[in-house]
């Protein structure tokens, strides 16, 4: 059996365990950097405070976090009717870029969960919002469906009101579904990390949440490394895997934006590298077969250079990390670009074999998520059960708001 069939055979039922809803953190602790942190190294557990991961990590870490910022992607209308609307933005349509999109001014069109769209079969959804002390008239209608979700163009009657401002105004902060409350006013600063900046995300990145600006400015003072890129998360980090096996689930995909400057430095670095959270994860194992391609295909479209499910179990690797992250470089500069823009659909799971990533700060997954999939890739697939029975023998808080682990 090759090592595809062997990863696309794999039982999701294998990656279950209990999860008691009173081990699901519904908020954040008051001080974020006050949360424990789960260190497996050596194949032994330690637990520490997050504020002391600066000493936990290697001294020349290059620590690489994702600086995407949330959205405030669900926006509630009401018909007539009295039927409420709720539209969930996922990712844009017209203008397809995001930095566009948030500058439009009177319309733009993004691809949109609708809840309650069987009462939604046709017609205009109007709403009227204050944006800096102006009433605007804001206008939803429904396009054509694509999957699950539908193509909604939005327009509104002010040309001096960005669609970044209607957000901020009418938009709330989509918090994940498992906390099972709605979204409240401290969500607004706890759903954020200290280092976003970046507009796009659905979905916080949430490791980055127990980091504060005295956490960084002792990575500082220790001569670790900070690097940043950019994965604006997509609503299908929630999504479960509902098929038997992995091979059945289809994974979503996700834009990814890195500078020339770090592809540069990860080419030749020997720091190792710590990436925080799963999306910088992702991106980083992303583009070594970004890298691959284009050492067959150098002058690869933007739509052959996405990286696709199962292209990690069917690439022969026969290139090294610094030759594939060179050709990115060489790629950009061809092209007179100062950011490696893309897209990635990687699917890690156990078989899988890491590249670039060294050491990884993350939280604690949902029970048969491809989350959790990613982690036992890691940690080794006998291991990530005992290090979650562990969290939960000793009282470790669960999933976005809870408490952290450091693999190295």
């Amino acid at each position: 059996m090759d090592i595809l069939e062997k990863v696309r055979n794999l039982h999701i039922a294998d990656y279950n365990y209990e999860l008691p809803d009173e081990r699901i953190a519904k908020h954040p602790l008051a001080h974020r950097e006050q949360c424990k942190v789960l260190m497996y190294k050596d194949n032994a557990i330690e637990e520490h405070i997050f504020h002391e991961v600066p000493l936990l990590l290697p001294s020349d870490a290059l620590l690489i976090y994702n600086n995407t910022r949330v959205i405030n992607a669900r926006l509630r209308f009401r018909k007539s009717t009295g039927s409420q609307i709720e539209i969930f933005c996922l990712e844009p349509v017209e203008p397809c870029d995001y930095q566009l999109i948030f500058q439009t001014t009177s319309s733009c069109t993004w691809l949109c969960l609708v809840g309650n769209s069987k009462r939604w079969k046709s017609g205009e959804l109007t709403q009227q919002v204050a944006v800096g002390g102006t009433s605007v008239t804001v206008r939803a209608t429904r396009g054509e469906r694509r999957g699950n979700a539908f193509e909604i163009s939005f327009t509104w009657d002010d040309n001096d009101v960005t669609f970044a401002s209607l957000l901020e105004a009418m938009g709330e902060i989509p918090i994940p579904p498992y906390l099972n409350r709605s979204t409240e006013k401290s969500d607004l600063i706890d759903y954020q990390t200290v280092y976003s900046h970046i507009d796009g995300s659905v979905a916080a990145p949430t490791a980055g949440l127990h980091f504060t600006d005295e956490v960084l400015a002792e990575c500082d003072s220790r001569g670790i490394e900070r690097r940043e890129l950019t994965l604006h998360v997509g609503a299908g980090t929630f999504q479960p895997v509902k098929s038997d096996n992995i091979g059945d689930h289809a994974m979503h995909t996700e834009f990814i934006s890195v500078p020339r400057d770090l592809l540069a430095e990860l080419a030749i670095t020997n720091r190792p590298v710590i990436a925080v959270g799963t999306t910088s994860v992702r991106t980083l194992e992303s583009l070594y077969y970004v890298g691959q391609i284009l050492e067959t295909n150098p002058n690869a479209t933007e739509e052959e250079l996405q990286v696709t499910q199962w292209m990690p179990y069917t690439t022969p690797c026969a290139i090294s990390v610094q030759k594939a992250l060179q050709n990115i470089v060489d790629y950009l500069d061809r092209h007179g670009a100062s950011n490696y823009l893309g897209s990635t659909q990687l699917m890690i799971a156990p078989g899988f074999t890491y590249r670039i990533v060294k050491g990884m700060i993350t939280n604690f997954h949902q029970p048969q998520s491809t989350l959790l999939l990613l982690v036992a890739a890691f940690v080794g697939n006998d291991n990530w059960r005992r290090l979650y029975d562990y969290a939960l023998e000793h009282d470790f808080r669960f999933l976005s708001y809870g408490d952290a682990c450091l693999f190295l």
